[in-house]
């Protein structure tokens, strides 16, 4: 479904360096560099997977995906996208793919969301039978029903992406490219969107997310690629990176009286220590060993718990060690 090689995106940009503005001869002649944003990358996606696509800022997450949405033209290498050139044949590929960028609305500002949603069926071209049966079907894994009265302008930014995600894939795209969909979402919200991706996989879109929420990564995706500095240092399964590094928790608790007794849960393998406070410690624990809520239950019966929170392996986290070479070897292979 997405098939890329050498791929490159260089920006001729304006060249503002201490020392080189400034100067009468630099306003006649302006000075530019060169940026490469994406480096020589080979992706490789089939009908179907779900590959998470993640990286620091400024790694050239989101130049690859103009690239492969035919928003940007390449400076060097060949992409395809269901067979299609994006860049040259952009009307044929939007109708092929869904986009969902976390900081853009599809969704027209002073019209409710029902209305945003019929004008893009008219413009996909949707007969009405396939279109109210995907509203139900949002309805049902997303909760769009409530909010189809709503104007776009008046939605909280959980329920923005919630609509924008029914409209990205209204028309039911083969592929469909994601950024951040689980952004502002609730809990109960958040695991509706990833069990909603994984149904959409397994009828066979293909996803390509960029997040930076580890638990979409485990939950939505088979395999992982990371970028930096415009070139992959690493593709591989998720399974890697779950043995790994997203194994890792840390538990942060806040008691209802001051930690009086043993720092011991009687849970091997875990870690406790002082918080901030006497009523605060943390327990870093293996998230495949044991759940939170067993961790919880065996300090609930020596203190009571007020409130909790969990720490999860950034993405970042996921990166440096990447680098240190803790995910094996970087490879591009063609997935199986």
């Amino acid at each position: 479904m997405i098939e890329a090689r050498g791929l490159t995106k260089t920006f001729r940009m304006p060249d503002k360096r201490p020392g080189l503005t400034g100067s009468l001869r630099h306003l006649v002649r302006p000075r530019h560099r060169s940026h490469t944003a994406v480096d020589g990358i080979d992706l490789t996606v089939v009908a179907g997977e779900a590959v998470a696509y993640v990286g620091p800022n400024g790694a050239g997450k989101s130049t690859t995906v103009k690239l492969l949405t035919g928003i940007l033209q390449p400076t060097a290498g060949q992409i395809e996208v269901c067979g299609i050139v994006p860049h040259r044949h952009r009307f044929a590929n939007a109708r092929n793919i869904g986009v969902l960028f976390g900081q853009r609305s599809q969704l027209w500002w002073d019209l409710q969301v029902r209305d945003s949603l019929s004008l893009l069926r008219d413009i996909h071209r949707i007969p009405r039978r396939r279109y109210e049966e995907r509203l139900a079907e949002f309805d049902a894994l997303l909760g769009l029903g409530e909010l189809l009265p709503v104007v776009a302008r008046r939605l909280s930014l959980g329920q923005r992406m919630r609509a924008d995600l029914a409209a990205a894939l209204l028309h039911s795209p083969s592929v469909v490219f994601l950024d951040e969909p689980t952004i502002g979402l609730d809990i109960i919200a958040r695991q509706a969107v990833r069990d909603f991706l994984r149904s959409q996989c397994r009828g066979g879109t293909t996803v390509l997310l960029t997040t930076h929420d580890i638990g979409d990564i485990e939950q939505v995706c088979q395999r992982l690629v990371i970028i930096d500095g415009g070139r992959v240092i690493f593709d591989g399964p998720i399974d890697v990176v779950r043995e790994q590094v997203a194994r890792q928790r840390t538990l942060h608790l806040t008691l209802d009286a001051d930690w009086a007794g043993s720092l011991d849960t009687d849970l091997p393998g875990t870690h406790l220590s002082p918080g901030t406070s006497p009523r605060h410690i943390s327990i870093a624990f293996d998230h495949a060993t044991y759940g939170a809520g067993e961790i919880v239950a065996a300090v609930a019966a020596r203190a009571p718990v007020v409130d909790l929170r969990i720490d999860e392996p950034s993405i970042e986290d996921v990166v440096r060690r990447a680098y240190a070479g803790e995910l094996g070897r970087p490879t591009s292979a063609t997935p199986a």
